[in-house]
């Protein structure tokens, strides 16, 4: 079934600042392979704004989207750090394990950490 679940990026999010994000479950329908991504940005002002956003995308390619709960990422890319944090009031508090595992895949040389601090 073409390039698969490896033509989705697991990361996608702003490269500076602070802003909404959403930890989301993608899952081939009838199940089998499935994987989490996240997806964060500042353009988004509530949670649900990312994932009417990417839920169209992965249904064009095959995926069925559910969203695992959100929070916030602080990225500051001068000093090679990423904090997740918070929740999201409509999804509920994505967990920030999760996240950080996924974004060290991405942001290999980063120090990433995560709280339910909601600051």
């Amino acid at each position: 079934g073409g390039a698969g679940m490896a033509a989705v990026r697991e990361v996608e999010i702003d490269p500076e600042g602070t802003f909404k994000y959403i930890l989301v479950r993608l899952q081939r329908p009838g199940g089998g392979e499935q994987r989490d991504v996240v997806r964060g940005t500042k353009a988004a002002e509530f949670h649900n704004h990312i994932f009417e956003k990417v839920n169209p995308e992965m249904e064009k390619l095959g995926y069925e989207c559910k969203c695992l709960g959100g929070g916030k990422i602080d990225h500051n890319s001068k000093d090679k750090k990423i904090r997740v944090f918070g929740l999201s009031t409509g999804y509920g508090k994505a967990d920030h394990s999760v996240t950080v595992e996924i974004l060290k895949k991405v942001y290999t040389d980063y120090e990433i950490t995560w709280s339910d601090d909601k600051k």
